[in-house]
Order: structure tokens, then sequence, then C-alpha cells
């Protein structure tokens, strides 16, 4: 039998509507909690029980709704949030749609209580496929009360797909975290079974950020993160991005928002992947929390029932932007307290050293390209340490008080000497630096390999067979419109017919990468991302292998000179604070850390 069209009816299709957006208990919570926000509210109160089956409550001291609207609140698609299709195209509040509140009573019983003037407030009653009460007084101070009982009480087999108490409540606590982390002048309570879990208190200058912050995601991110504000292309980004030294082993301390709105968006999450991948382990996570803010013409938040995505309108300019503004806050934060003296310019950079290196070829197994350091070349540059470094000698071994003191101090002081051959101590006025000479080296040698590369046209190897490989018809177009992209790493390809390509030539440090792979990933990359960085990170990869065996190894005894100049080439190298495999180069221990130790002052 043929069914014919009909209409849902409208519990149906709340129940429907709320299998989009109401997933588990947390989801009820954020959307409740979001109203509260939009409506202004400083406090908000949280109260669970049984993990949120068995009762939410969220009370706000927001604006309020107007006695005469409260019945309509409860209507789907009712919201005083938007008027006309322009405000769709201008979205500033976290909720827009005006389904939340009937998608949750038609699946728990709700009651909502609200006022604008003290003690004027009034209550109105919902349950599912029930005629709506009539809204009665209640006593409410100024904001918005509701109550959410029986969660999935008439959908047995949504109830029972939920997990156990403890992990529902712990799913609401990570999202209370989340939003939290957005509005730092709001005051959160969150309890358990009558019992008080988290208090958020609001946050309004740095010192309290601060204490919030660490409330938020722990003491050890706060020390280990830094700040970044970069302005660009009409955009904001603010934020904390942890240094490589608190990497993570899953990406779950990675919190983006977009005009506050936390969102989980793959180009976002690429670009700063990106930003990361020199300092980081392969298997390792960054840390962060960002804060993008953009006029909101220019994206829509209208792209998934949960709001947890977002389109932009111009991708390739915002990963662009994020890319860049994460990679140069974490480029300077090895020694960017105060600039090199002038008393100190002399470095692996200057004089002799890079023209060794840009002028003199060195072929290692047919891998190492034209113009790029080689190993027996960049062993020599310990030798000219001690060439080089004359003026730094001379500072270091001063014995006149007064003359030390006419001499402006570098970011990572003087050496004093090694310990076991590994280690470089050196003395700041505030205190001890210990360095990883092995780990500093790599970095520097790393960067400066980079730098040459960048600025070297890169040297090319025919291929005495040419690969050919077939790909999809679109996958083909792709490449062929990218051939561009394809040229800047020394790919040389033609198209031999709609599926078949073959490449005849490649640069020469990507001889024995797996090129097919590798061309599969970068046009993967660039039907997702509109780019690829694939090819580079191979040559990163192999730059990063021959800095490592070509700095200077463990138990190589330094003079004072050559620990100096070293000292000075971090404090003029980006991302000198970490190796090229995310391990710490140096650490700095304060004289108040000092006296702690040996207990001095008490």
């Amino acid at each position: 039998m043929i069914k014919r069209i009909h209409k849902l009816s409208s519990l149906l299709a709340n129940q429907i509507a709320a299998g989009e957006v109401i997933e588990r208990p947390s989801a009820v919570v954020k959307e409740l909690i979001e109203n509260s926000i939009d409506a202004g509210a400083t406090k908000i109160e949280i109260d669970i029980e049984q993990g949120g089956l068995r009762l939410i409550r969220i009370r706000d001291n927001g604006s309020g709704i107007h006695p005469d609207d409260i019945p309509l609140a409860l209507n789907r698609h009712a919201t005083s949030k938007i008027q006309s299709t322009d405000d769709l195209f201008n979205i500033q509040t976290l909720g827009f749609r005006g389904e939340a509140l009937a998608s949750i009573a038609s699946v728990s019983r709700l009651a909502l209580t609200s006022a604008q003037v003290k003690g004027s407030g009034f209550r109105i009653v919902s349950e599912p496929d029930a005629i709506a009460q009539a809204i009665m007084p209640a006593a409410h101070s100024p904001g918005t009360t509701v109550e959410v009982s029986d969660l999935f009480f008439n959908t047995p087999a949504r109830r029972k797909f939920l997990r156990s108490e403890k992990t529902e409540f712990l799913h609401i606590d990570e999202l209370i975290k989340r939003i939290a982390l957005a509005v730092f002048h709001i005051e959160f309570i969150l309890k358990h079974n009558e019992k008080i879990v988290r208090h958020y208190f609001p946050a309004t200058d740095a010192a309290s950020i601060s204490e919030r912050l660490a409330a938020l995601c722990g003491a050890e991110f706060v020390n280990h993160a830094v700040t970044v504000e970069a302005n660009g292309a009409g955009m904001q980004l603010t934020g904390w991005l942890a240094l490589p030294t608190f990497s993570r082993s899953q990406a779950d301390m990675q919190y983006f928002y977009v005009n506050h709105r936390m969102v989980r968006d793959k180009l976002v999450m690429h670009a700063i992947k990106e930003a990361y991948q020199d300092v980081l382990y392969r298997d390792r996570h960054a840390a962060y929390i960002l804060f993008l803010d953009v006029n909101p013409m220019q994206i829509d938040v209208n792209v998934h029932p949960t709001k947890h995505e977002v389109r932009f309108r111009e991708g390739r300019v915002v990963h662009d932007f994020l890319f860049h503004a994460v990679h140069d806050a974490l480029a300077h934060t090895a020694s960017s307290t105060t600039e090199t003296p002038a008393t100190c310019t002399h470095s692996l950079h200057s004089h002799e050293v890079p023209k060794i290196i840009s002028q003199q070829v060195y072929a290692m197994d047919a891998v190492v390209a034209e113009k790029i350091p080689a190993k027996a070349i960049l062993k020599e540059q310990l030798q000219l340490y001690g060439r080089l470094h004359e003026t730094v000698a001379a500072t270091t071994h001063v014995s006149s008080p007064e003359l030390k003191q006419s001499i402006s101090e570098p970011p990572l002081g003087f050496a004093l000497g090694q310990l076991h051959g590994i280690y470089i101590l050196s003395q700041t006025s505030k205190g001890l630096v210990l360095v990883d000479m092995h780990a500093a080296h790599e970095r520097i040698l790393y960067e400066e390999m980079k730098r040459v590369l960048q600025q070297s046209s890169l040297a090319k190897q025919q291929l005495l067979v040419p690969l050919t490989f077939t790909l999809s018809e679109h996958e083909a177009d792709c490449m062929e419109q990218a051939e561009d992209v394809f040229q800047q790493f020394g790919f040389s390809f033609s198209r031999l017919t709609h599926t078949t390509v073959a490449v005849r030539e490649v640069a020469q440090l990507l001889t024995h990468a797996p090129l097919e792979q590798l061309i599969r990933d970068i046009i993967a990359d660039i039907l997702t991302h509109g780019q690829s960085s694939r090819a580079q990170e191979q040559m990163h990869r192999l730059l990063g292998t021959l800095a490592c065996h070509a700095s200077v190894r463990a138990h190589r005894q330094l003079s004072i000179i050559e620990m100096n100049a070293l000292l000075r080439d971090m404090e003029k190298t980006e991302h000198a604070g970490q190796c090229n495999h995310g391990r710490p180069t140096f650490m700095e221990l304060s004289l108040p850390e000092l006296d702690k130790l040996f207990l001095r002052g008490r």
C-alpha cells in the first residue's frame, strides 16, 4: 500500500528537532546557558541531579522574559533574536533559531519562571502532548529559571543509549568549562546532587583572569602558556598558546571560539596544527585557548544543527591569518625579554658563516641539494666559534664589577661552565639558566638551513624512469590546476590521459620520499583546505635530521667562548625555546626558586 503524504504532528516534529540538538543532558545545558548569556546574565547557577536525567535547573540574573511572551517562548521557532532574513547574515547571539525550548519540552517535563522586575515573576509548566498550563504569578528575582526533569522519559530508546550518571555529568562539567573560558565576566556555580562541584568567579583584571584560567585549565597550563594578540584582514586573534613543553597525548585541551561561539572547525585545526608542526613531536598535540573575532557577515553559523561548526566566506584568508599569528607568537618565545646587546653582535648568522653555508656545496648520498648546508660544513661552525666571538669572550672574563655592570646583560646571561659535557650553566641577574647544548644547537642549525633553503632556488633531479600513476579525474584536474604549487617544490609532470599523470622531475631533497603517496596527500590537502604543506614538511623533516646529526654532541667539551656564542645564537633564533622535536632547550631557575630549595630566609 502506497502511503500518503501527511503533516507531522507538532509533538513529533519537535521530537525530531530534539534528536538533532538534544543528544544528551549536556546538550540541554548548553542550549539553556546560551539563552542566559544572550539575556545578559552575569551569574548563572546550574543544578544537576543524577547526571541530568532527573533534573537540570538553570537560573540566571539576565533581563528576563516579558509576561506576555512566556507562553510563546515554548513554541517552536519563536525568538527575539532575529527579525528578518538580513539578520541571519549578521548573527551576534549564541542562539537564534528559537527551537531549543520547544525541542527540550518535547522530551521532558519543563517549567519556566521568569521576571523582569523583582518579585513580579510568572511561571509556566509544559509537558509533552499536553496543553500548556496558563502562566501563574511566581516570586522570582530579575532573570529566568528553567527546570528540565525526567529527560527522555517519553523516548526510552534514546534514554537507553545514555552513559552512566558519572559520565553524563563529566560531559556537563566539560561543557561548563568550555563556556566559562569564553565569558570570563560571568560567574558560574555548578552543583551535582546538591553539592557544589565548581565555582568560577567572575574575572575582569589580569590577576583574576589568571586565577580563573588556572582553575579551568590548571596552573601548569598558565605557567607554560604565552599570550597571542594579532590583527589583520579585518580579524583579531587573542588568547593563550601552550608552549611545546606542555604538549598533550590527546587533543583534549584545544579550545577555539569564533565570536565567542565554541567551534570545532577543520580549517582552523589545520592552520594551528601547521603552525605547531616545527616544534612538536609527530604524535603530540598542542594545547591552546584562542578567540577569533570576525565580522558576522563573513561567517555562516547555521551550517550544523548543534552550531559546532561555522563556514568562513574567505576560508583561505582565515587559514593564513591563523597560521601566521600562531607561528609568530611561538617563534619569539625563547628570549623575547630584551634585544641582544650591541656588545654581543657576533653570531652564527653573521660575517663568514652564512657565506660559507651559502657558497660551499657538499654531496651526501645525492640527497642534499645545491646551496643547502651539509653535515661536514655544519660541523665546521663550532670550530669558527672561537674566532667569531672574541668580543663575547672579553665581556665574559671582565674582572671589574663596575665594567661588568656597564655591559648590558643578554637575556640568557653569560656562561659559567659545562655540566657533564651536556648542559651549559649560565648566570643572569635573575638567577641560573641551564641549556641543553645539543638541543639548542640543533634548533639553531635547523632554522639556519630553512633560511638558506628559502633563499636559494631548489636543485632538481630528473627521474631516470618517469613516475606514472593513476588518479581520479577530479584529482588529476586538481593537480593540473595547482601546477604552480607543485612547481614550488620541484615537481615537473605531464597529464597523459584524463586519469594518468607522469612525474618527470622532483626536488633533490625529495628524491627518497614516497613520491606517489606524497602527491596524493598534497592533492587531498588542496581539495580539503585549498593548500598543502606536505612537500615542505618532507623537506623540513630531512633538514631536521641533518641538523640533529650535525649539531654538537653530548660530552663535547666547549670553551667559555663557544658556550657564550651558542647562547647569543639562541637569542637570535626563532623557536629557540624548543629543539626540532619539541623538547625544551633551556630552563631557568630564579633566585627565589633557588633560595626555596635551600630553605634560605626561613
